[in-house]
């Protein structure tokens, strides 16, 4: 009953808090010349350093919960990504450049500045990486869906593959996030954010690679990521539910 009251109000006040309070604090990001891509300081490295607690990070999640769903999945329309089963790595990093003003979210701003500190980042991250990963995701949904899938596998192959790997699980130790599972809409976006330098926190290899993309490109791009699957580590959407459990049910 507390969770299902602990999403309900959150639900409730998304709009208000997503306008209240002070803005989210100004770092230099990818447009400054000093920009230093993942740079291992402030509570970022701390929280990297620490171990997670998947079992207590459950209840710092509740609030996450309230757009990213009980079970990491997110909306199928883009709008919040999917999370679980993400690499802790990632999902600090994420957080954290958002709590210093490094990554522009005025709507997860006012959310993940109440994390009390490093090891509820590292907590909240730990059970996060832990649920399974949604199958029904948002996928391309066009006409043309195999020729879009076709084309963007050529791509990514080419010039993707070797950091996010064949199946799309990336790399944690390089932060290099997980993509199986990821909706279509949201990775389109997140693609053209970056190659249109309004991602401030992204790597400057990647914005390199797909700044020659044209918007046709990343949309067979996107269409052939959001296709992509990780064998034992997702499952169909329901209560969240610990990855290795998912994969023991299969």
């Amino acid at each position: 009953m507390k969770s299902i009251l602990t999403l309900a109000l959150s639900l409730a006040l998304i709009p208000a808090i997503s306008h209240a309070g002070p803005p989210a604090p100004a770092q230099a990001g990818i447009e400054s010349k000093d920009y230093k891509w993942n740079a291992q300081e402030g509570e970022k490295i701390e929280a990297l350093k620490l171990k997670g607690n998947a079992k207590a990070g459950k209840e710092g999640y509740e609030v996450c919960g309230a757009c990213h769903l009980p079970s990491g999945a997110g909306r199928s329309d883009g709008t919040f990504p999917q999370l679980a089963g993400q690499h802790t790595t990632v999902l600090i990093k994420q957080m954290a450049d958002i709590r210093a003003g490094l990554r522009d979210n005025p709507t997860m701003y006012p959310f993940a500045k109440e994390l009390t500190d490093a090891q509820e980042l590292a907590n909240v991250s730990a059970y996060i990486e832990s649920l399974c990963i949604p199958v029904d995701h948002g996928k391309y949904e066009g006409p043309d869906a195999a020729k879009q899938v076709a084309d963007g596998k050529a791509m990514y192959e080419k010039e993707c593959v070797e950091c996010h790997k064949a199946n799309g699980e990336g790399e944690k130790d390089k932060f290099y996030p997980v993509l199986a599972g990821q909706h279509y809409k949201y990775l389109l976006r997140q693609m053209t954010e970056i190659r249109d330098g309004k991602r401030r926190n992204a790597n400057p290899d990647m914005v390199t690679i797909i700044k020659k993309y044209d918007n046709a490109q990343l949309v067979a791009i996107s269409a052939y990521q959001s296709s992509l699957a990780m064998p034992g580590s997702m499952c169909k959407a329901g209560p969240a539910k610990p990855a290795a459990k998912a994969a023991a049910k299969k």
